[in-house]
């Protein structure tokens, strides 16, 4: 039996007989690094409780069983989770460790045994730190899953197919096999898209003119107005350099689409940072040089002040008893909320020029893998109904992160490496997809734990999606041979992810979102940085709430048809019929007010909006009863043809 990831408590939970299955000194790479296998009366402390158990280590697992409880209850936690690890000064109780991980979990544990303490850190420091890709987990993950199964879920996502959704190739645009063998750029995937006039050796010249050879391609093409987002890295255009062909290439862009005059160039850095860039011969476009273009900075801070902010903000979350006032000033001078806001509004910035102006934009930073996919996702989100669905988020990071060759192993630590490129990018984006989920809870298909899933396989490496920098590395890897694919996983499990509020047919859930990026709409995810912690007991979301009815409503009506059944086969025995009194039919639909006529904007979501308990508990016997429903058509209704009919 497998390790089995729960989205609910974000941990890895297996019974017993994986345990053994398994065993704790099973034949792995990391079992010479590991001095001590096993640290008995261990304490664990945890905000309202602590335990007392059996701390244990394999190669790939830290597993801490409890030993207080007749039921044996397990805690593992991957070693490809921990980034840092804390010795502390003893103490009366002993000496303690505490153990972060990347997926914001902090264990506390207490040793009765100085050595006992040592030599876990010891273990822990080199077993999480892996100096090449064979020693990650997902190479040595093996669930019963044969190789036809195998295959069949790395083809489960097919970007081809992706494009030709998208209506690519056509007149306009067609695929180019410049890249094939990573020839032009050892970063890029092997096939792009770029327009139909544009020549290799126009291709080939601007990409000796960008940084590391990334030419400005194709990222998202909007059938209706042709309208496109293409991506690339800086120019290497110093002071006063220019490239013929890059010129050449921009302008094909911009005559793919024949509906606008113009084009917009999107720089993501912040304006002092692409000066100081041209003092090393790179830089930015000089609209002296090219034709028909509108230049646009747009600050968005780099990886190490993005590492540091998020560094800050942690440090809040893990203090232990804070004021409010003293939580809230620590998370503004941290910063992480405004970074947030900043990559939002390039989206929005972007998104708005595609719809409103139909004009194509090309987005780039400075390497064109950090912010520019951080920008090109969030614009495809708020422009595309089919990005907000489960398998649409899952396409869209496999084309704009994984496809067009984010630094994964880099940015999450995967191995042990420079500290400094570490980043949380990856976080930033699925934090601001969650902040458009708060503000549009209509409109997505997917709830807040597909969200967390994905944040927690990011960095555990237990499949081999997110392994490598780019498409060429996980090539020579040979992931699709020797590790499963993630998509597949969470696809199958899809039920867990589905968001209660969600109708595909309901205009709130179509067209373009337009968010408000105004600072008092952003809120603290306190599900993704907190959610370990046993002392917050929030209140119960609406979205569990209806969860919750929704899976008792499809138990009482399997109840209601087994009955059914029952009954009409007396019927058939006895040689009687009778009329079979099916109780009262309740229907409860939440009901608020605004209809969104030409925009979806967080106001339509939010007006009106019934407060409280959707039901309440009658006298016994009664069962559920709902408050009446108001006399609203479905346009009038906030929140459209959330019914559930139960038959008590």
């Amino acid at each position: 039996m497998s390790p089995r990831y729960s989205a609910t408590t974000s941990s890895l939970e297996v019974d017993s007989q994986h345990l053994s299955c398994e065993g704790l000194y099973g034949c792995f790479w990391g079992m010479e690094h590991i001095r001590l296998p096993k640290a008995e009366d261990v304490v664990w402390l945890c905000p309202r409780r602590s335990t007392v158990g059996t701390l244990y280590l394999t190669a790939t697992h830290s597993i801490f069983v409890e030993g207080e409880t007749q039921v044996r209850s397990e805690t593992w936690v991957l070693h490809s989770l921990v980034c840092r690890l804390e010795k502390q000064a003893n103490t009366s109780a002993g000496w303690p460790l505490l153990i972060h991980c990347k997926n914001f979990q902090v264990l506390h544990f207490v040793f009765p045994q100085e050595q006992d303490c040592v030599d876990i850190q010891a273990s822990l420091q080199r077993l999480s730190r892996p100096e090449q890709y064979e020693e990650l987990y997902c190479f040595s993950y093996k669930p019963n899953t044969d190789e036809e199964e195998r295959q069949e879920e790395w083809a489960f996502l097919n970007l081809k197919a992706e494009y030709r959704r998208l209506g690519i190739p056509n007149s306009l645009w067609k695929s180019s096999a410049v890249n094939h063998n990573y020839k032009v750029s050892h970063t890029y995937p092997s096939e792009l898209y770029v327009p139909e006039s544009a020549t290799p050796q126009v291709i080939v010249g601007s990409s000796k003119f960008r940084s590391r050879g990334r030419f400005p391609t194709l990222s998202y093409y909007c059938k209706d107005s042709h309208a496109a987002i293409c991506r690339s890295s800086q120019p290497l255009s110093g002071f006063s350099a220019r490239c013929l062909e890059d010129e050449q290439l921009l302008e094909a862009i911009r005559r793919s689409n024949p509906r606008s005059d113009f084009m917009y160039v999107v720089d993501t850095r912040p304006k002092l940072n692409a000066i100081a860039n041209r003092a090393a011969g790179k830089g930015y476009e000089n609209e002296d040089h090219y034709s028909n273009i509108k230049f646009q900075f747009i600050s968005i801070e780099n990886i190490h002040v993005m590492r540091n902010s998020q560094q800050k903000m942690l440090d809040v979350c893990e203090r232990r008893t804070p004021s409010v006032g003293d939580f809230l000033e620590a998370l503004e001078s941290s910063g992480w909320l405004k970074h947030i806001k900043a990559v939002l509004d390039a989206g929005v910035f972007v998104a708005k020029a595609i719809s409103e102006e139909g004009a194509s934009v090309l987005v780039h930073c400075s390497d064109g893998w950090d912010r520019t996919a951080q920008v090109c996702s969030v614009a495809c989100v708020l422009l595309e109904p089919y990005y907000r669905t489960l398998k649409g988020l899952m396409v869209l990071i496999e084309r704009e992160w994984v496809s067009f060759g984010h630094k994964f192993s880099h940015r999450c630590n995967h191995l042990d490496g420079d500290s400094k490129e570490v980043s949380p990018v990856m976080d930033q984006f699925l934090e601001c997809v969650w902040q458009l989920t708060e503000q549009f809870p209509c409109a997505f298909e997917y709830n807040e734990r597909f969200l967390l899933a994905i944040h927690h396989h990011t960095y555990a490496c237990q499949y081999g999606n997110f392994v490598g920098n780019n498409q060429r590395e996980r090539l020579e890897l040979g992931l699709q041979d020797k590790t499963l694919s993630l998509w597949k996983h969470l696809w199958e499990n899809r039920c867990d992810y589905i968001n209660p509020l969600y109708r595909a047919d309901n205009c709130q859930s179509q067209g373009v979102l337009r968010p408000s990026t105004a600072p008092y709409c952003f809120k603290f995810w306190s599900g993704l940085y907190n959610r370990f912690d046993r002392g917050i007991h929030p209140r119960q979301s609406v979205e569990d709430y209806l969860m919750a009815v929704r899976e008792e409503t499809l138990q009482l009506e399997e109840q209601l048809a087994s009955h059914k059944e029952q009954i009409e086969k007396l019927e058939n025995q006895r040689g009687w019929s009778g009329a079979v009194d099916e109780g009262p039919c309740l229907l409860w639909a939440p009901a608020a007010a605004g209809f969104m006529a030409l925009a979806n904007t967080p106001q339509d979501y939010t007006r009106g909006f019934i407060a409280g308990s959707p039901c309440q508990q009658s006298s016994p016997g009664d069962g559920l009863i709902f408050p009446p429903l108001q006399n609203h058509s479905e346009q009038e209704s906030g929140i459209v043809d959330v019914n559930f009919n139960m038959h008590l």
